[in-house]
Order: C-alpha cells, then structure tokens, then sequence
C-alpha cells in the first residue's frame, strides 16, 4: 500500500489538499493500484519550520504572501 506524504507551507488549505489528494491517488490508480490501497497525508508545516539556503522561509520570503 502507498503512502504518500505532502509537505506543504501552512495555509496550504482544506481544499487544495483534497485536490492534491484526488489527484495523488488517482495517478496510483492509473497505474493499477486501488484506491483503498492509496493513503495521502498532507502536512502544513510553518514557513518559520521550513529552511531554504540556510534560512527560514518566512525570513527568505517576507515580501511574498
């Protein structure tokens, strides 16, 4: 069974992660698998959590909402 994990900035938001999730498992369908056998979790993890070129993206990306 696939179990795929999605790191996502936070306010990724309840509708893009079903999207995401739809469309995650539908491409492990295409491939065969069913989709009670595909599990999808989406993790909205805090800019301030997430490090890019050694800093954190809410410093990196302050300007950028």
């Amino acid at each position: 069974m696939p179990v795929v994990h999605v790191n996502v900035w936070e306010g990724f938001g309840e509708e893009k992660a079903k999207t995401v999730i739809k469309g995650i498992t539908k491409v492990f369908v295409d491939l065969g698998i069913p989709a009670r056998a595909v599990e999808v979790i989406v993790h909205e993890i805090p800019k301030s959590h997430w490090g890019i070129e050694g800093e954190p993206a809410s410093e990196k990306f302050k300007n950028i909402s």
